[in-house]
């Protein structure tokens, strides 16, 4: 099992014929993703690497077994492309796009509220369920299958933290990439319960960084909803309050949203908080050693 993404996703492009679309779909394609429908308006009843692709999404969806979708559109049309995608029902949105206007997020929520789909991002990462699927834009190659969840804000970071759960010896069930911006569409906490709930799943990463409450939010599910162990780290400890820290302008306004009230209640909770994330991989190891 997994948690999201499996050998049933059936996965359509929005996007497929642009730059990054075209790049990640290849790559998608050859870790073994079924990518079975493209969406470029204007580009309908064409082939793109063999991949079908429509005009719209309902097209795509008719014509196809596409119950996932990802977008590589422009963070002007972003908005518009995650509900498109709502509209055609389609359970599961991966969107990667970055520099998404807030109040168009803002938009994007109401509308999807109340509604049975699921968006990851946008800005992040993407999904992988290590040698079954890929939605996302990470590397493949430092994944393998096994049974620790990972779930972060930060592609970097969780880039570093899974080669350093694979060079353990540690695979993982599935990693998450909740997207770096102020309204994502998952949070920690949606996807820890997921994990809770994922037989494959024995233990949990959970990367954080300064920024919001979504740290404190997850503490509250680890602290009366998880029975799994819980190894987490969270990015900086050092940032200043006041300043815009990296491309998704993480700002620290007041105490909630500096590291240490998040590390304060993710250890209060019950996780395992690691202080360097070069030692997050050796720490996982350890708790699973010692059955946490």
């Amino acid at each position: 099992m997994a948690i999201l993404i499996d050998e049933t996703t059936c996965l359509l492009v929005q996007g497929i014929t642009g730059k990054e679309g075209s790049f990640h779909t290849e790559r998608m394609a050859r870790y073994g993703t079924r990518i079975v429908a493209g969406v470029s308006p204007g580009r309908g009843g064409t082939k793109h690497f063999g991949v079908p692709v429509y005009d719209t999404v309902r097209q795509a969806v008719a014509g196809t077994e596409a119950n996932t979708s990802i977008i590589f559109v422009p963070a002007p049309a972003a908005a518009d492309a995650i509900l498109e995608a709502a509209d055609s029902y389609l359970p599961l949105i991966v969107c990667i796009t970055e520099h998404i206007p807030v109040m168009d997020m803002v938009m994007v929520h109401r509308y999807l509220g109340g509604k049975h789909t699921r968006l990851i991002g946008p800005n992040g990462p993407g999904i992988i369920s290590p040698g079954k699927c890929k939605a996302g834009i990470m590397d493949g190659a430092i994944h393998r299958p096994g049974n620790i969840g990972v779930v972060s804000r930060s592609g970097t970071l969780t880039y570093e933290v899974v080669s350093q759960l694979t060079a353990q010896g540690l695979g993982q069930s599935t990693c998450v990439g909740i997207g770096g911006d102020t309204l994502p569409g998952c949070t920690y906490a949606d996807i820890l319960r997921l994990f809770e709930n994922d037989q494959q799943t024995g233990a949990i990463v959970l990367i954080g960084e300064v920024g919001g409450s979504l740290e404190q939010e997850a503490a509250g599910v680890i602290k009366t909803e998880l029975t799994k162990p819980v190894i987490a780290f969270v990015a900086g400890v050092t940032a200043p309050p006041g300043r815009r820290m990296g491309h998704a302008g993480a700002l620290i306004a007041g105490s909630s949203g500096a590291a240490p009230e998040k590390i304060k209640a993710l250890s209060a909770a019950g996780a395992v908080v690691v202080s360097n994330p070069a030692g997050v991989g050796a720490a996982v190891r350890a708790a699973v050693r010692g059955g946490l």
